[in-house]
């Protein structure tokens, strides 16, 4: 089932929560565009825009890029046809000043985000999510050691080439993500408390019940969603 009317939303959450899987259900049933801040930038700088240009400037010079310029690149991403039905936005804001320049820009084009989805779940279950994903790299197939168990151990189950286990899904590199998402992107999540608009999401759960609530969410996008308390919470 599609969407009559495009929504805009945000994905707050910890690295491995499963945003990206969900918003795969989105892509292909509501038509709106996923706009992933990493790979904007990526692409943005290999493309030679010339937010790509500033921004490789500074990455080149082991900069940080601003939070405006990550602004200027989303502007110009929901601008494009295939974002006319709306967006989902992964990776951004990370800080209360992001939401707030994300806010400001979204107001001059006299818009607003429909909802925000926080995926909550536990760090210790994050961390064996993570830690057990084996990738077999040519197709992007994945697989857990533990939830998702390939046939042969080790193995594709497709073609039998070995799988790999990505340099940063370690135990140390998660823990230090974890602190930072805890010390400066939960704050986020208040934020969108206080604008009404937030809906929290057990990312613990089974992916069809969690899909379900965010379809619940969307359901209620363009009808006056915006009230606080408007929105389902799942607890």
């Amino acid at each position: 089932m599609s969407s009559e009317h495009g929504f805009r939303a945000v994905f707050i959450g910890p690295p491995g929560a499963g945003k990206g899987t969900q918003a795969a259900n989105l892509i292909k049933d509501y038509k709106v565009c996923h706009l992933a801040t990493g790979d904007m930038l990526r692409a943005a700088v290999s493309a030679g825009t010339p937010v790509g240009k500033q921004a490789k400037e500074i990455m080149d010079k082991g900069g940080l890029v601003s939070d405006d310029i990550m602004v200027d690149l989303i502007h110009g991403a929901i601008n494009q046809p295939d974002c006319r039905k709306g967006f989902l936005l992964d990776g951004f804001p990370r800080t209360v000043g992001q939401a707030e320049k994300l806010d400001s820009m979204l107001e001059k084009d006299n818009v607003k985000l429909d909802s925000a989805l926080e995926f909550a779940i536990e760090d210790s279950l994050l961390i064996r999510r993570i830690t057990g994903r084996r990738v077999h790299p040519p197709s992007g197939r994945t697989y857990h050691i533990e939830f998702q168990p390939p046939k042969i151990s080790g193995k594709d189950d497709v073609t039998g080439e070995p799988l790999i286990q990505r340099a940063d899904d370690n135990e140390e590199t998660l823990k230090k993500r974890l602190e930072s998402y805890h010390k400066s992107t939960v704050p986020v999540v208040g934020f969108y408390k206080k604008q009404g608009i937030l809906t929290t999401l057990d990312a613990a759960g089974k992916n069809s019940d969690i899909y379900a609530i965010i379809k619940n969410v969307i359901s209620k996008c363009g009808a006056g969603a915006h009230a606080p308390g408007s929105l389902p919470r799942s607890q």
